[in-house]
């Protein structure tokens, strides 16, 4: 089954409109009802994982704050009346007054603008986490996949051992070797089916780790490949797709919010003013209606230019810190890569070594017929054919593990 695993993405803002829809749809060299299986599986962990909800959960609150920067500061009510009777002329007897303060003009939409800036900050924090969780599906069901097929080489090997063991029987009845050869086929079987026991406890615990991924409440037995081949050829990467991941572009969104936030802190320098209205009931005179209005000047505005301050040193953070993730994540592919490739290389050196160790079997096979069989080197041989094929299994897991990753961190959005 020719599986070359590649994730693309949907548009990251949600201005773009198709933000809501999953960011995952896994393209197989062919399409194979396995590779559609991975992706279901791929798709439920992205509906249901608890570190997306949490994403998700905070960007709604973010998203909630944007309604709450339009909201003006609480209207103020006050009022007094005197309980003492006097007759002075022109004597106020109570009053009562409401202010409203205002921002200055454009104070309200540059914080609806930096709480807006928040939230596509949170935005992007979704899109690594469903890449993270697409990541963590895969390379667990590959891991799942070496598990299984290292179970099936060693029960082969073991079934292979048991028919050199009646071989060995064979031979010793008829005085061509000793029981010891017996004894060692027997123990080389207790050892094969100890490893198996081992995997089976593996197996378990990757099965459970991939279910919790999906956040199941109950562990389901998941439905493997029964083969993956490596391509014979590989697709050109372009390093400067690195540039779009979303552990990159989430800095130019916060390069964004410092900037909302810069000119937020300049409107809020600035006066504001408040306009009311007073009532005041008079002793013998007719009741008064006063207008009134209210300037409040940041005459000490040391704070408002400490503010201006962080923000571009804040900015000058940011740009160091992306390059250190661009650092990192170039590092992190050129490993992948590397590693890639190894499997690669591994993989064709052990098909070599598979069909030579084959051929010995073969061999030592023909050499029992002519009643010169030599089983010390028959357990020489299985053994070595054991780890080539080991040597195999791992190789391919490898290739698709690390391939997992060079999609995590090149894939389009």
């Amino acid at each position: 089954m020719n599986s070359n695993l590649k994730i693309s993405f949907v548009s990251r803002k949600p201005k773009f409109g198709m933000a809501s829809i999953f960011l995952f749809s896994l393209i197989f060299l062919s399409w194979s009802a396995q590779g559609q299986q991975l992706e279901t599986f791929i798709d439920e962990a992205v509906r249901n994982n608890p570190n997306i909800q949490a994403v998700e959960k905070q960007h709604a609150i973010t998203s909630e704050k944007v309604w709450e920067t339009s909201a003006l500061p609480d209207t103020q009510f006050s009022g007094g009346y005197t309980l003492s009777k006097t007759e002075m002329p022109m004597m106020q007897q109570g009053e009562f007054s409401v202010m409203q303060m205002l921002p200055w003009f454009g104070t309200i939409s540059a914080r609806s603008k930096y709480a807006s800036a928040m939230a596509d900050v949170d935005f992007v924090e979704i899109e690594i986490a469903k890449r993270k969780v697409a990541m963590a599906v895969s390379q667990s069901y590959y891991r799942l996949y070496e598990i299984a097929k290292k179970q099936q080489v060693l029960d082969s090997n073991i079934q292979l051992l048991q028919v050199y063991e009646k071989l060995a029987l064979t031979s010793v009845e008829v005085g061509q070797t000793s029981a010891v050869s017996v004894l060692r086929l027997q123990m080389r079987q207790n050892d094969l089916k100890e490893r198996k026991l081992v995997l089976e406890q593996d197996y378990s615990a990757e099965l459970t780790a991939i279910n919790k991924i999906m956040n199941r409440e109950e562990i389901v037995d998941i439905s493997i490949t029964d083969s993956l081949t490596i391509p014979d050829e590989e697709a050109e990467i372009d390093f400067s797709k690195l540039q779009l991941h979303p552990e990159i572009t989430k800095f130019n969104e916060l390069n964004e919010v410092v900037s909302q936030a810069d000119i937020l802190n300049k409107k809020e320098s600035a006066p504001d003013f408040g306009i009311g209205m007073q009532y005041m009931f008079l002793n013998e005179a007719p009741n008064m209606l006063m207008p009134m209005a209210t300037l409040s000047i940041p005459i000490f505005n040391k704070k408002y230019k400490s503010v201006t301050r962080q923000n571009k040193l804040k900015f000058e953070e940011l740009e160091i810190q992306k390059q250190a993730s661009q650092n990192l994540l170039m590092t992190q592919l050129q490993s992948a890569i590397k590693s890639r490739n190894a499997a690669r290389i591994s993989l064709e050196t052990q098909n070599k070594n598979l069909k030579q160790a084959q051929h010995a079997n073969e061999i030592l096979l023909r050499n029992y017929e002519t009643g010169t069989i030599n089983f010390n080197e028959v357990l020489d041989v299985q053994e070595l054919q054991l780890k080539i094929q080991i040597n195999r299994i791992e190789a391919i897991a490898a290739y698709y593990l690390q391939n997992s990753i060079i999609q995590y961190l090149t894939v389009e959005n």
